[in-house]
């Protein structure tokens, strides 16, 4: 479909050079798993869920490196392209109605990382980036005819890119008996928004760059990990320092109407707590956000994950991973995940991911890994 073209142009369109490389699946392991992390991360990605597991590695693992982890998911539940374009075909109060309100989402990013594992203290130097994109229609409702009330209708975009450099630290100690972890991330990230008002009959939105801000800030990640035997509890907080982002604001006239943009985006801490059993073998962890992330402030876009995932791992040579994740903060269906591993001879590993929720929303991601 033409206006499911021009939206994926503007995924392209709307981030630097520097970003476009980059998707919001960073770990494809993961990403199978339904996206759990927070006690079944490796080493190597453990800055993406929880900096502690950064401590926690195998005897012979002098180092590894994950170049590069690249992933895209889209999100079209309520149909809107597709409305779009009968509205555009066929004008019709029915097909307004229809409209209004809906959304569609585009997220892609990617990440680096190089592990160096060590008994004093554990270390990840890691770079990541990512994209989140959305769109809603804003639905002229003044006026008896569908094609003038069409024509004065138009389609808002609001897009957010961070980039991350940082490195995580982590220490393994042991304490009363008790086996733990302790990670801390420090990190510094550069903000991108990007705004963009344009008619349902001119939705390319190539010029969507004009509206752009960029800043730049620094954070922090920790986590904690708790694990005896097979059996692991954890806990991550990211982004703990927060900031309220403000996109371009202004005014534009579509169709002799006058729309009125600017959005907040909120980057607040996320908390999340995992449980888990890790063995050789086989691999059953579950996480759970503990707050909701609320994100752009005039989109219903919160976050609230349920994440759950297994891996089995045949002979250290191919892993299957399977996992399902929902999102508790709104009536949402859950999405299945699927992937695979690929390790031989346990040097170079290729995992390729993929999810699905319905025709309208799925995703991908694939990533290199070497360990030495």
């Amino acid at each position: 479909m033409k206006t499911k073209i021009k939206l994926l142009s503007l995924v392209m369109l709307s981030v630097p050079g520097s970003v476009v490389a980059s998707t919001l699946a960073i770990d494809a392991r993961g990403d199978a798993m339904g996206g759990t992390g927070v006690v079944s991360a490796t080493y190597l990605t453990a800055p993406f869920y929880n900096p502690a597991l950064t401590a926690i590695y195998r005897r012979n693992d002098d180092a590894g490196m994950l170049i590069p982890s690249l992933g895209v998911s889209y999100n079209d539940e309520d149909k809107m392209l597709d409305k779009i374009e009968n509205v555009m075909n066929s004008p019709s109060e029915a097909g307004l109605n229809e409209l209004n309100g809906t959304q569609a989402k585009v997220d892609f990013g990617g990440a680096v990382a190089f592990g160096i594992p060590n008994r004093l203290i554990a270390a990840n130097i890691f770079g990541k980036a990512y994209v989140e994109n959305i769109a809603t229609p804003d639905i002229d409702t003044t006026g008896s005819d569908p094609v003038d009330k069409a024509q004065r209708s138009a389609v808002k975009t609001a897009s957010v890119a961070v980039t991350e450099v940082g490195v995580s630290l982590a220490k393994y100690q042991t304490l009363f008996g008790q086996h733990l972890s302790f990670g801390i991330t420090p990190k510094l990230q550069r903000i991108y928004t990007y705004t963009s008002v344009s008619s349902l009959n001119d939705f390319s939105l190539s010029n969507i760059r004009e509206n752009a801000l960029g800043e730049t800030a620094f954070n922090l990640d920790a986590g904690a990990l708790w694990f005896h035997g097979p059996f692991r509890v954890g806990f991550s907080a990211k982004n703990m320092l927060s900031r309220n982002i403000q996109t371009d604001s202004g005014v534009v006239n579509v169709g002799g109407r006058t729309i009125e943009y600017g959005y907040e985006y909120q980057l607040q801490p996320l908390y999340t707590v995992g449980g888990g059993f890790v063995a050789d073998y086989f691999q059953l962890s579950v996480d759970y956000d503990i707050n909701t992330e609320k994100k752009f402030t005039q989109f219903d876009d919160d976050v609230r994950m349920l994440r759950a995932g297994v891996e089995i791992d045949l002979l250290r040579q191919i892993q299957l991973r399977g996992g399902y994740m929902k999102n508790m903060a709104r009536d949402s269906e859950g999405t299945i995940t699927a992937g695979i591993g690929l390790s031989p001879l346990n040097i170079i590993e290729l995992a390729i991911a993929a999810s699905y929720t319905s025709p309208q929303a799925m995703g991908a991601s694939i990533n290199f890994l070497a360990t030495y």
